[in-house]
């Protein structure tokens, strides 16, 4: 058994939930549903694509001022 990230956004009336370490997406009603959906979505594809060494992304989050325009 693996821990992986699930990275979770909500898009209109849907959470989308995605591992970034496996590539799998899944969506939901609720964070919850989201999540589990996701969860379900990558031990399926681990069943049929078997990952060795997955390493972990880093995490962060930072701040941009407002009204900066490109």
């Amino acid at each position: 058994m693996g821990m992986y990230t699930a990275i979770i956004t909500r898009e209109e009336d849907m959470f989308v939930a995605k591992c970034p370490e496996i590539g799998t997406v899944s969506q939901g009603k609720s964070v919850e549903e989201a999540l589990a959906n996701l969860k379900e979505a990558t031990e399926l594809y681990l069943e049929e694509f078997p990952v060795k060494g997955v390493s972990h992304p880093i995490l962060a989050t930072f701040e941009v001022a407002d009204g900066l325009r490109a």
